[in-house]
C-alpha cells in the first residue's frame, strides 16, 4: 500500500475489466473489427489495454464520427460472439471477493463495460451471487468518471457516499471516479498500463489481488 490505510471499509465496489477480470482479447477483436471495416488501422492488444477507458458511448463517436453507431454494432457483434470463451480471472480475484463476503461487507461493481454483458461475465463465472449490484455502461445516465453509476450503486449497498467506500480499479480514471463520487479510491496493482501508481493518484493501493486479499483477512484496526 501507499500508505497504511486508517480502517477496513463499510462497503466496497470494483471496477471489472484489468481489476477483477482480464477480457481483454475479445475487446479488442471487437475494436479491430470496426477499425478494419472502416479503415483504420488495427491496435495490439497492449494498446488496447492502455487505450480503452472510457465507455463506448463516449469514445465512438470522436473515433468513427457518423459511421459510429455502424461501429458500434460490429464491435459488439464480436464482442459477444467470444467474450464468454476468453474470459479469465485475474490473479487473486475470486479470493479477494470471497474476503470482502466473509467479513460481510457488501460489494458491487461499476464498470465502463455496457451492462449486459458485465452481468453475463458475473453469472458465468459463478460470482454475480457476491454482488449486490452489476453496473455496466448504459445502466446509468452517464458513465464513470461521471458519479452517475455511485448514485445508482450506493443505495443498493446500504451506503452514502464517503471514505468508509471504496472504489478498487487500476487506471487513474477509476482514481477520479472514485474521487468524483465522493468515495475514497483504491488502486489494484501499479498501474504500468496507466502511467505508474503516482499519475492514478490513489488514496492508497495494494501491489495485487493477493495483498488485498490478505488486508482483509488480517487483524487491521476497524
Amino acid at each position: 500500500m501507499t500508505r497504511p490505510a486508517p480502517k477496513l471499509p463499510a462497503a466496497i465496489l470494483w471496477d471489472w475489466d484489468n481489476t477483477l477480470v482480464d477480457g481483454w482479447l475479445a475487446i479488442a477483436t471487437g475494436l479491430n473489427a470496426a477499425f478494419t471495416r472502416f479503415g483504420q488501422p488495427e491496435w495490439t492488444l497492449e494498446e488496447v489495454r492502455g487505450r480503452v477507458r472510457r465507455s463506448l458511448r463516449e469514445t465512438f463517436p470522436e473515433m468513427f464520427g457518423a459511421d459510429w453507431e455502424t461501429a458500434r454494432d460490429i464491435f459488439y457483434a464480436e464482442v459477444r460472439a467470444r467474450h464468454l470463451a476468453v474470459l479469465t480471472p485475474m490473479p487473486g480475484a475470486a479470493e479477494a471477493i470471497a474476503a470482502v463476503a466473509a467479513l460481510g461487507l457488501p460489494q458491487g461493481v461499476i464498470s465502463n463495460k455496457q451492462g449486459p454483458l458485465l452481468r453475463a461475465e458475473a453469472a458465468h463465472l459463478g460470482w454475480a451471487g457476491q454482488f449486490r449490484i452489476l453496473l455496466g455502461a448504459g445502466d446509468a445516465a452517464a458513465d464513470k468518471p461521471d458519479p452517475a453509476p455511485f448514485h445508482l450503486a450506493l443505495p443498493a449497498l446500504g451506503q452514502a457516499a464517503g471514505p468508509a467506500v471504496w472504489y478498487i480499479g487500476d487506471t487513474a480514471l477509476d482514481m477520479q471516479a472514485a474521487r468524483n463520487a465522493g468515495c475514497t479510491p483504491v488502486l489494484l496493482g501499479d498501474a504500468a498500463h496507466d502511467g505508474g501508481v503516482a499519475a492514478a493518484a490513489p488514496e492508497f493501493a495494494f501491489p495485487s489481488a493477493m495483498a488485498l486479499t490478505a488486508y482483509l483477512r488480517s487483524d487491521a484496526p476497524g
